[in-house]
Order: C-alpha cells, then sequence, then structure tokens
C-alpha cells in the first residue's frame, strides 16, 4: 500500500516577526548542538572511559547519550518554532541488525533525525569531519568509520556489519539540491554486496527546503519547514546478483539503479 504525502493548501507566509524570531532561535539552537557536541566530547565521553571498563558496555551507553542528546536537541528545535518533523513506521529500525541503512540527503539535519530514532547507528562520514572541533570526539567515541580509503572502508563494514551493526550512509554522497534528480553513488550497493546483506530504505521529505547545499543557516524559508521520514522496507541485496554475472560491477549497477528508484518514488510500504 502506497503512503505518500497530502496534498495541502499552499499555508500563508510567516509574519515579519515571526520571521525574525526563527532566525534567532535557529542559532541558538545551532549554538547549543555545537555547545553539547563539546560537552559529549569533552567531559562525558572522558568520563565513562575512566568508569566503564567494558568496550561493549561503554558503546551501548555512547550510542545511547547520542540519541538522547539528538532528541533533546530535535526536541528544542520544535519547542521553539524553528521546524518541526514527523516519523512514519520507525519502530522497524528494532528489527535492523547486520543491516544497512540509506536515505535521501535533503537537509543538513538528516543524519540527525535518523540517529535520534535507530537504536544503534553506525554512520560513515567524512574524513574532513574528524578535523572538527565540535563533533570529532562524538565520532571517535561513537566508533563511526570515516570514508577514506575503499577498500578498506568496504572490509570496515563488512565486519561491522557481520557483528549486528547497522550503518547509516547517504548514498549520494551530498546533499540533494531541490528539484534535481537522485545521483546515488556506487559505494552503498558494494557496501551491501561486500557484506551480503538487507538494506533498509528511508525516505525524508522536507518542505520548504531547509539547511540545503546551498542554503546558510540564517536564510530561513518564508514557512516553518516540516520534515516527513517514512521508514520502508528492506531490500535484499543478494538478490541482484546473477550467477551468469562476469563482474561484481554488474550486480552493483543493478542495485544502485533500484536504490535510485526507490528514494526517488514517493515512499511505498509493503512489510505486514
Amino acid at each position: 500500500m502506497a503512503t505518500t504525502i497530502p496534498a495541502e493548501s499552499a499555508p500563508e507566509k510567516s509574519s515579519w516577526f515571526n520571521r525574525c524570531w526563527r532566525v534567532v532561535a535557529t542559532g541558538f539552537c545551532f549554538s547549543l548542538f555545537g555547545l553539547g557536541g563539546l560537552l559529549l566530547s569533552g567531559v562525558w565521553f572522558n568520563l565513562m572511559r575512566l568508569v566503564v571498563r567494558d568496550p561493549e558496555r561503554r558503546s551501548r551507553l555512547t550510542q545511547n547519550s547520542i540519541r538522547h542528546s539528538f532528541r533533546f536537541f530535535l526536541a528544542t528545535t520544535r519547542f521553539f518554532g524553528v521546524l518541526d518533523y514527523h516519523f512514519d513506521n520507525v519502530e522497524r529500525f528494532s528489527e535492523d541488525r547486520g543491516c544497512l541503512v540509506i536515505a535521501n540527503h535533503p537537509s543538513l539535519l538528516d543524519y540527525v533525525l535518523l540517529a535520534s530514532q535507530m537504536p544503534r547507528c553506525d554512520c560513515i562520514v567524512k574524513e574532513a569531519l574528524l578535523s572538527n572541533v565540535f563533533v570529532s570526539g562524538v565520532i571517535k567515541a561513537a566508533g563511526y568509520l570515516a570514508n577514506a580509503q575503499s577498500d578498506i572502508l568496504l572490509e570496515q563494514c563488512r565486519q561491522r556489519l557481520a557483528s549486528g551493526g547497522t550503518i547509516l550512509i547517504f548514498p549520494e554522497g551530498t546533499r540533494t539540491t531541490p528539484g534535481k534528480a537522485l545521483t546515488l553513488q556506487r559505494g552503498a550497493a558494494n557496501i551491501a554486496l561486500r557484506g551480503q546483506c538487507d538494506i533498509r530504505v528511508v525516505h525524508i521529505h522536507c518542505q520548504p527546503p531547509m539547511l540545503t547545499k546551498q542554503g546558510k543557516w540564517y536564510k530561513i524559508p518564508a514557512i516553518k519547514p516540516q520534515f516527513h521520514i517514512t521508514v520502508q522496507d528492506k531490500i535484499d541485496a543478494r538478490a541482484f546478483i546473477h550467477a551468469n554475472d562476469v563482474s561484481p560491477a554488474l550486480a552493483a549497477r543493478r542495485l544502485t539503479q533500484h536504490l535510485t528508484d526507490a528514494l526517488q518514488s514517493e515512499p511505498i510500504n509493503n512489510e505486514k
């Protein structure tokens, strides 16, 4: 059964005062986000290293701390009227072990939205973020994977999936340009095929666009942005491997095209 976002009459533009308020509130929320990252990295995670000796338990506590911190941040943005958000079928994340989660990437907040709901999130991040003082400590403490050499990354992902981890990746490699067709890189397909795993598809809709690749944080939309996140069906990557394939690249090409269609189209939910 297809799930589509209902058509609504175009909301009226916000008043001048409301837009000014949202600019100030957005700046406050991002300052809070940066401060939270510094506190987690500089205080909380270091304290856990001293107190919690078991690496597995420390990893769980780290993931829980990140998830609850993101939930608090998102609740703050909603409270101050910066944005609103709605999740469909988010309970499906609890079924995902040894699974690759992919999503389209319309906004800077996509990772925060998804990681706030996923019980475990092993994210692939740009290597440059390891030099960012606000998030590098969080990345290292959580054990996120840096997108460096492809062969090393593929093997790290295979091992993480084999151990029951759930890896989140945005296969476009960058944020979507509004109004343009999606162009997926083959990295997600290669990871799924190497790990012989399922792929969970997530569709993110943001209207009006906010925090896009070209947009600045202070360029506030005329109306409050609404995020609609739909957790869709899983795809079995093994189904795209054919016995007569002369090269693994053929399966990766087929799977990448299928994923492009799944993310470009309206969300579809067929799971029982």
